[in-house]
């Protein structure tokens, strides 16, 4: 499976832009392993200023609590590398902007910082909707090296929200 490459994540960032404009509404991201990856693939689309709001860039445990109000007993309990990290960064993204969508990142690139539970390429994401709170998450294993497991997760992130602004449109 090939990675993705630049010009195919602006045009997935284009397309979700699209459906945000068509329902009115604006994202927010909130990322960790990605360290803005997404957030720049998002702000090479002209334009994007009238459906992106902001991004946050939360790489540590002390960004992920100060940024997005992550709590010390999530990080703790379920690692910054899980679902409900993820859920936590992108309802606090939401908190702190007044868009009506997050998304959030965290991961493990590699190549080092994996484990047996949590190998390199471990990916979580969660997609948040502002108006029920509604929050759903997911984690990936992505293969390939750091900058692989990096544009993946740009995508997938990016694919993820298709079906869900996606609908809203319909």
């Amino acid at each position: 499976m090939n990675e993705p490459d630049q010009v195919a994540l602006e045009r997935l960032a284009d397309e979700v832009g699209g459906l945000l404009l068509q329902a009115g509404e604006r994202l927010t991201t909130a990322e960790s392993c990605t360290g803005g990856w997404l957030s720049q693939c998002i702000t090479a689309v002209s334009g994007s200023s009238r459906w992106f709001d902001r991004g946050f860039i939360s790489y540590s445990n002390e960004a992920k609590t100060e940024l997005l109000g992550v709590s010390a007993s999530t990080l703790a309990s379920h690692g910054a590398v899980s679902e409900a990290t993820a859920a936590a960064m992108a309802l606090g993204a939401l908190a702190r902007s007044p868009a009506d969508w997050a998304v959030a990142i965290t991961g493990i690139a590699g190549p080092a910082g994996g484990t047996a539970a949590k190998p390199v390429g471990t990916v979580c994401f969660a997609w948040a909707r502002a108006a029920d709170g509604q929050v759903a998450t997911v984690t990936r294993h992505f293969p390939g090296n750091r900058r692989a497991v990096r544009a993946r997760s740009v995508e997938y992130a990016l694919r993820g929200l298709l079906p869900r602004v996606g609908h809203r449109c319909a």
